[in-house]
């Protein structure tokens, strides 16, 4: 869904390990019930890992220009990679309309690397393994007992991927945020099979470029 949100939405920054950023006991059991930041908030700030291992503040991202934040599950998820292919697709298009693309997934550093082996990709993919940029950003749920099994059964290893036993997704979601850390476009879904398409992510930052 995509929402207008002002009156009612953050305006503080949020670095990790602030209390803000959220705590286990406040996360939904549900892609449902997230209650994601919207239109009008200032965008929360962590510092990610890049595949490398090296450290980067998302607020010195959003600083040097409009930036395009794409939370995905992990590399193990096959919607996300054809997302993410599709935006590679798109990418020169919206990098050419001013904007900065940033990946952001569960996945530790090591499995960005590996991730980055099959799919390549020329925009900026980033590690929030501890989740505190998604919890800060309200798009974090905790994956129940029984949908954990089934992935182990798939041969999917949360743990393994993210290096943490926290269990915690992100419904995926995308961001436009202006150089003033502002919140200027916001998407998100429950439904991980459903995601905007390239099209619709060039509609959204060319109205922001124009207006």
């Amino acid at each position: 869904m995509t929402i207008g949100l002002t009156a009612l939405l953050a305006s503080g920054m949020v670095v990790a390990g602030s209390p803000a950023a959220g705590t286990d006991a406040s996360v939904p059991g549900s892609a449902a019930d997230v209650k994601p930041l919207g239109e009008g908030a200032t965008a929360p700030s962590a510092t990610l890992r890049e595949p490398t291992g090296g450290d980067i503040v998302l607020a010195d991202l959003y600083a040097r220009g409009p930036t395009m934040l794409i939370f995905y599950r992990g590399g193990w998820c096959p919607y996300c990679n054809l997302h993410l292919g599709q935006i590679q697709a798109a990418e020169a298009e919206i990098r050419g309309l001013g904007f900065r693309v940033v990946a952001i997934s569960p996945d530790r550093p090591e499995e960005l690397r590996a991730s980055l082996t099959k799919t390549k990709l020329s925009y900026q993919v980033l590690s929030d393994s501890d989740m505190t940029l998604t919890r800060a950003f309200g798009l974090a749920f905790r994956v129940d007992g029984a949908t954990l099994t089934r992935y182990e059964d798939y041969g999917i290893d949360l743990e393994k991927a993210s290096g943490r036993d926290h269990h915690l997704l992100p419904v995926p979601a995308v961001y436009l945020i202006d150089r003033e850390g502002l919140i200027r476009f916001a998407h998100w879904n429950p439904d991980y099979k459903t995601r905007l398409t390239a099209d619709e992510l060039i509609s959204a930052a060319r109205r922001m470029a124009d207006g």
